[in-house]
């Protein structure tokens, strides 16, 4: 097995033991299927409550877009309408405060955690939403005064362009919000000292484990190439990585890849650009996304390609938005740039469900997962030790599905991205 991909975050990763190989069969209570966010904060929750659990990941773990995001912890949904629409049909008028929860708690559950078990991953607070033009503000207006409403005041600031430019060195912005709850950090650094919490309370992670199939019954059997997997429940968490069960699954979720770069150590032009170190992004459908590293790099990403495939030059694609946000950095060296596939759901909103009465899936988190792995993590240990009250919230959302394949799909997803890009730039 390889190593992580070429990014920031592989070459500053804290461990690089990693995990056992799955080499004889084994009997668990629970068996996860995917070693990302999802699958490890699930394991984590169960061992926590005290279950046998095993983790089987067919790469390495925080392989896929776990360890390639652009490290934001927002309380931003993109599926909030949907979820609004959806919830309100079946825990109606608690619906509002149930999603307003969900913006939210994420970041308790990644605080205490990193607290808890002292995990380091360079946890920062503060990040601001830009705006590129006057119908942005009006939206940052009305978020700003439902959080009020919240009492989150103490935490959020309305910012004109010029107070902005106390923040961040640059004329593209007329406005912004900020928001001190936010948080940014280094991801795969969090996801591996979330497994290695989880390892050290009993779970059994593998990696280089690939689930070939899953035969059913009571318990189900996970089958790899050289050993099975017997557990009472299973827990599929492969997100955009895994084709199984696909007469379930299939034309649900699609593949998007995001871009993420880094550049060299910037030394006092860090300060220079963003003084407070807080993560930003933009108001636009298709929104750039930037912050500084714990070494004073700025780690900026954006122009998601909703085809699912890779940009030629993924460095040559950000390089212009980075300098036209930045002119100081104009010419300046760029020391990683790599790609990961996130999963994107048609309306926003997470997958979640039963295959069989005792295998569970949740899946696709559209550029917001951070904080909505964690979150699922906690729901999906509730369920499957008996609790279903969130879960069913979640289980009764309509979802639509394309019947077609994989890339069929994410040509139809792309095809709509140019709608949004269209009606983005004539609002």
């Amino acid at each position: 097995m390889t190593g992580h991909t070429d990014s920031y975050y592989a070459a500053s990763c804290n461990d690089r033991n990693g995990f056992r190989r799955l080499t004889s069969n084994l009997r668990v209570d629970v068996a996860i299927v995917g070693g990302g966010f999802s699958g490890i904060s699930t394991a984590l929750e169960l061992t926590e409550r005290g279950l046998k659990v095993a983790v089987l990941e067919a790469k390495l773990v925080g392989w896929g877009a776990t360890g390639r995001n652009g490290g934001q912890v927002t309380g931003s949904l993109s599926g909030d309408v949907a979820m609004a629409r959806e919830f309100r049909r079946s825990i109606g008028a608690e619906a509002d405060g149930f999603i307003w929860n969900l913006r939210w708690h994420g970041h308790d559950i990644i605080r205490n955690r990193v607290e808890k078990y002292g995990i380091q991953c360079d946890l920062k607070f503060g990040q601001m939403q830009t705006a590129m033009k006057p119908q942005h503000m009006k939206e940052l207006q009305a978020t700003y005064d439902a959080g009020c409403e919240r009492g989150m005041d103490a935490s959020l600031s309305l910012l004109n362009g010029d107070q902005v430019r106390d923040y961040l060195e640059t004329e593209l912005y007329c406005g912004g919000l900020l928001n001190r709850k936010n948080m940014h950090l280094h991801p795969l650094n969090l996801c591996l000292g979330e497994a290695r919490a989880a390892e050290r309370q009993g779970a059994m992670i593998f990696e280089d484990a690939e689930v070939l199939r899953i035969e059913h019954g009571s318990p189900a059997v996970l089958v790899t190439a050289g050993a099975r997997v017997t557990a009472d429940t299973v827990l599929i968490a492969g997100n955009a990585l895994h084709l199984l069960e696909q007469k379930s699954l299939g034309g649900g979720l699609f593949p998007a890849s995001l871009s993420v770069m880094a550049t060299e150590p910037l030394g006092e032009d860090a300060e220079r650009i963003n003084p407070r170190d807080i993560a930003v992004y933009d108001s636009r459908f298709v929104l750039d996304y930037y912050r500084l590293t714990a070494d004073r790099r700025l780690l900026f990403g954006g122009g998601t390609n909703y085809s699912g495939r890779p940009p030629k030059s993924i460095a040559d694609d950000l390089r212009p938005a980075m300098e036209k946000t930045f002119p100081r950095l104009r010419g300046r060296r760029i020391d990683h740039a790599w790609n990961g596939i996130d999963g994107i759901i048609l309306n926003r909103i997470p997958q979640v469900g039963k295959i069989r009465d005792n295998v569970f899936y949740v899946q696709g988190y559209s550029g917001h997962g951070i904080a909505l792995t964690h979150i699922m993590g906690e729901l999906m240990a509730e369920a499957i030790t008996g609790t279903m009250s969130r879960f069913d919230v979640f289980a009764k959302v309509r979802h639509s599905r394309l019947p077609f394949g994989r890339q069929m799909g994410s040509h139809l997803v792309a095809l709509g991205m140019i709608y949004y890009r269209i009606r983005e730039a004539l609002r």
